[in-house]
């Protein structure tokens, strides 16, 4: 079944569903989403078609009605979830057709059940939805939204914890409207409590989010101050560089490189980082990233190195890694590869890699390649000799090169927007290259004149710049993009055209070309500084050109001008937004009679305009009317698909047959309206026919005119040369002339100034006037006490004179006080000297009475034991006497004699 088969079966299903919301119609509306979920066409749904934006409309309508079977809101949003997986898609469902209000309706509407599956499948889009969006705070139910998260942020089910967090991040990055909201709220510093509770979290997505959420609301407040303190700093840079390192999951180290990004726009941090010890070996890891990676991984590493060349410290290491360390052996490496020996990752070589990828290749990835390379070779202008880059750039340029050369088959529209796209990058950085001298001899060694030409042959030639001055500047988005890549390679072929060949011919030759006006056109009305003055620049150079359709480019302007006034009148009349509650409506397409009428009225618009220019060309009037008649041709398919859907349903419902002819009688009319419409402008055009050949008439009569003009030439063109040496000295007069003017109004606004000073200086004068009468009577006053204090005066001088001869006597005193003291200074110092000695000999003196001690109790002891001894024997001899004789006791008498 084909894509469109799906979606008219579809409609059908939403449509009878809208009727009667029974089982049976549920089951087959869901039965028809998986259907169209297997086909796969995300980009027809979301390309601003009739059938794909009425079936979507349909879906968003459903999701956000309270009374839709729980069941199919589930099925739409995992529907909605595949399509907000690709980023066009994603801004499509977000301002076309305010996908963001419905799921918060939808969540405001179960916060009493966060549980249901319902519930985490909103966050989960949301979550997919709100990345790198910056959300409306009028967005329908957006306060309800972040009281939710908030809420369900501290709840302890951690199922609905990470996608609130996750979510909550994503409204709180760079939305003004979303962080005051959340610090106005009463209970912050408990939500604080919490985030930084979270930051010692196991899972490292946890503590991504509940940083981010920090980063965005307390960096510039004192919590900030405290959380991203020089202290703690260098810990949050550890932490984030290994989650991109090593890698906890693309989601984790996606945040991860937005943290880094957004920390790195408060100056203060940046300064920290490149005071940061381990910044070489997390640069030199990062760097490695880019070997080998997945597209993905590889687009949020190049993102991370452009942020960091915003810091010039940063820059400045980055390029000393990429180019000047590695710029001297690329050429090996690259022997060494032919050879096929192995070689260390190089991450030039990378970078290389990435930004020669084909154009149908990952877009993120070889765009932002290009746009690191102009911010190194922009550091390589500025700080690093231009010799060290020369080696890398024998390389990089045939790759840049080999990027411009024009496709071998047509492009389509989307293929044709991604090479203008690149081709943009690709000449930034050959202008950067072009600003250094060595450089741009080496540049234009190589590039050659006839590859600018195919360049800016290719995007002129295309129908999108081939507009003419009668239709709107805006139309086109890569209208706008087409012509911002040929100025840019007219600005390159203007700095050039003297060193390579053949470039000054070529660029006289496209600046002299008609179609030269649609890009500078556009140039001239844009909104971007630059691109002003870069066509402003080129103006100047063509200006003097005899053939630069200098005409139709002022008719250009001056019809881009009005087309944009009459859209914005139109814009102001259209009705205002209905409220909160008819938010999901708003989506909506017009229907087909409000899209006739404002056909209606575009196409008179466009008529009146073509009325205000006279100088017209019969083929430019051709190629309005053609755009028109396709305009209205493609309004007629999509109303013919409209009525094939109808009668799909008029064939499987019999109650929709009066609805279907009401439509269809509807639609006939519609048609009768557009005929007669078509009828006027044939009748118009008949008109302007008659106007044509009058103006043919004068064309004749211009030519006429144009013989005398020539012959009249060759008379101005003696008088120019004497107009060009006037014209010098015009020019020295008008800048003296434009001094004396600056000079003049400097001087009176000297004197406006003077005046006033004068004013207050006469205010202040009076008043000094009698201040000054004021102070003259105290005067007098004061000079009588002058009189008496100078009698005073002399008897204090006198007792000064007592004093200082009192004061000669003491300091005569205090010097024989003196010669005492250091007399007695030296006693003292003798008794010193005399009192160590002393204590020495103390010192001795008592070592030598210890020991004397020691001997003197040993000696004690000793003596002690023989007076036992002793004992002991007189007790044995008094026993020996009581037992013994008479005879004995004489023999012990003579014995103890």
């Amino acid at each position: 079944m084909d894509a469109t088969t799906c979606l008219k079966s579809l409609l059908l299903a939403i449509s009878q569903y809208r009727n009667s919301r029974s089982a049976t119609n549920a089951s087959q509306l869901k039965t028809q989403i998986d259907d169209l979920s297997g086909v796969k066409c995300g980009r027809l749904l979301v390309s601003g078609q009739v059938l794909p934006s009425e079936c979507l409309s349909g879906l968003v309508e459903l999701v956000g009605d309270p009374n839709t079977c729980p069941a199919l809101t589930g099925t739409i949003i995992s529907l909605l979830a595949q399509l907000a997986a690709d980023n066009e898609s994603r801004e499509a469902l977000h301002s076309r057709y305010n996908l963001t209000g419905t799921l918060a309706s939808v969540i405001h509407c179960n916060s009493a059940t966060p549980r249901e599956p319902v519930v985490l499948q909103c966050l989960q889009v949301l979550q997919k939805l709100t990345y790198s969006m910056r959300i409306p705070h009028c967005t329908p139910y957006m306060d309800e939204l972040i009281a939710f998260l908030i809420q369900h942020v501290q709840s302890p089910n951690e199922d609905i914890t990470m996608p609130c967090l996750g979510v909550l991040a994503n409204l709180c990055r760079s939305n003004l409207f979303v962080q005051t909201h959340v610090k106005s709220l009463s209970h912050v510093k408990a939500f604080y409590r919490t985030l930084i509770n979270f930051l010692a979290h196991s899972s490292l997505t946890v503590v991504v989010f509940a940083l981010s959420i920090l980063a965005s609301l307390t960096l510039n407040e004192g919590v900030g101050e405290k959380l991203f303190h020089a202290k703690n700093i260098h810990q949050t840079f550890q932490l984030i560089f290994n989650i991109i390192v090593n890698g906890d999951g693309t989601l984790t180290c996606k945040y991860a490189v937005d943290l880094l990004v957004d920390l790195l726009k408060n100056p203060k941090i940046a300064d920290y980082l490149t005071r940061y010890e381990h910044f070489s070996l997390c640069l030199s890891q990062v760097l490695g990233l880019l070997q080998g990676k997945d597209p993905d991984s590889a687009a949020m590493v190049l993102e991370l190195l452009v942020a960091l060349c915003s810091v010039p410290g940063l820059r400045r290491q980055l390029c000393q890694t990429v180019l000047r360390a590695q710029g001297p052996r690329l050429q090996a490496l690259a022997k060494k590869e032919g050879r096929g020996q192995w070689v260390e990752p190089d991450p030039g070589l990378a970078l290389l890699q990435w930004a020669s990828l084909p154009l149908d290749g990952p877009e993120a990835c070889y765009l932002q390649a290009l746009s690191l390379f102009a911010e190194l070779f922009e550091e390589v202008t500025v700080s690093v000799p231009s010799g060290s880059a020369q080696a890398f750039l024998d390389l990089l340029l045939p790759v840049l090169l080999g990027l411009l050369q024009g496709p071998s088959i047509p492009l389509s529209e989307l293929q044709l927007k991604k090479h203008c796209v690149r081709a943009a990058r690709v000449m930034d950085l050959l202008l950067v290259l072009s600003s250094d001298d060595a450089m741009k001899m080496q540049v234009s060694q190589q590039l050659s004149s006839q590859l600018c030409v195919l360049q800016v042959e290719l995007l002129l030639s295309s129908s999108h710049m081939d507009m003419g001055f009668s239709c709107p500047a805006t139309s086109s988005d890569l209208s706008q993009v087409g012509a911002e890549v040929i100025l840019k390679v007219l600005q390159l072929m203007s700095r050039l055209k003297q060193l390579v060949r053949d470039m000054e011919t070529s660029f006289y030759r496209i600046l002299q070309d008609q179609r030269m006006v649609t890009p500078l056109s556009l140039a001239l009305a844009s909104d971007h500084r630059e691109h002003v003055q870069t066509a402003l620049r080129i103006l100047l150079e063509a200006a003097p050109l005899p053939d630069f359709p200098a005409v139709i480019l002022g008719e250009c302007i001056a019809a881009n001008n009005a087309y944009r006034h009459r859209e914005m009148e139109l814009s102001m009349q259209s009705p205002p937004n209905l409220g909160r509650s008819l938010a999901p409506l708003t989506a909506h397409p017009p229907t087909s009679s409000q899209s006739i009428h404002n056909l209606i009225e575009k196409l008179q618009s466009s008529m009146e305009l073509q009325e205000q220019v006279k100088d017209v060309r019969v083929s430019e009037i051709m190629d309005v009317y053609e755009q028109k008649i396709c305009a209205l041709a493609s309004k007629e398919g999509r109303l013919q698909d409209l009525l094939e859907a109808k009668a799909l349903a008029l064939s499987q419902a019999d109650r929709l047959i009066a609805q279907y002819r009401c439509q269809r009688a509807q639609a006939e009319a519609e048609a009768r309206k557009l005929a007669s419409l078509l009828k006027e402008a044939e009748r118009r055009k008949e008109e302007l026919q008659g106007e044509l050949s009058t103006q043919m008439l004068e064309a004749e009569r211009a030519k006429a005119d144009i013989q005398q003009l020539l012959q009249h030439n060759t008379r101005l063109q003696a008088e120019s040369q004497e107009h060009q040496s006037l014209k010098g000295s015009y020019n020295e007069l008008l800048h003296r002339y434009n001094e004396c003017e600056r000079m003049l109004k400097e001087l009176q606004a000297a004197h406006i100034s003077l005046n006033k000073q004068t004013d207050t200086l006469r205010k202040q004068n009076e008043s000094l006037k009698v201040h000054q009468d004021r102070l003259l009577t105290q005067l007098a006053e004061q000079e009588e006490q002058i009189k008496g204090l100078d009698s005073g005066l002399q008897e204090r001088r006198a007792e000064i004179l007592d004093l200082q001869q009192e004061l000669k006597r003491q300091d005569e005193h205090s010097r024989e006080r003196e010669t005492e003291r250091k007399d007695m200074e030296d006693t003292i110092d003798m008794l010193r000297k005399d009192l160590s000695k002393t204590e020495l000999a103390k010192k001795d003196a008592s070592i030598k009475a210890s020991s004397l001690e020691l001997q003197k109790s040993q000696l004690e002891a000793k003596l002690q034991k023989k007076e036992e001894e002793l004992s002991k024997h007189t007790q044995m001899i008094a026993m020996i006497h009581s037992l013994s004789s008479g005879k004995l006791k004489n023999e012990t008498v003579n014995l103890s004699l």
